[in-house]
């Protein structure tokens, strides 16, 4: 049995708060398309959920926080669709309705 590291242990409680931010933007996503009838693709802001995760995961059980290059392209990969998403929902939500 092993015991875990301080690095291992911050790097899986960091993903919960980044988790909850993700969660809690899709559900505004969601509550915007819903009474919008316009398409939000709420449901895509779980694919960065579940990337940061597995980054998250790799990171751990590798017991680093810096250096692995599968876990770096997925933090990217994850990164680079929550900001396109958040980008769209912005657009959505607030340029877009200016203009109807």
């Amino acid at each position: 049995m092993t015991s875990l590291s301080l690095n291992q242990l911050l790097v899986i409680y960091t993903w919960f708060p980044l988790a909850l931010l993700i969660l809690f933007a899709l559900l505004i996503a969601r509550l915007y398309g819903k009474f919008s009838d316009k398409k939000t693709y709420s449901r895509l802001f779980l694919i960065p959920l579940i990337v940061f995760g597995v980054s998250s995961v790799r990171y751990a059980s590798l017991d680093t926080a810096i250096g692995d290059p599968i876990a770096d392209i997925l933090i990217g990969i994850g990164g680079f669709v929550l900001a396109i998403l958040c980008i769209r929902l912005y657009w959505l939500m607030m340029i877009q309705s200016k203009e109807d």
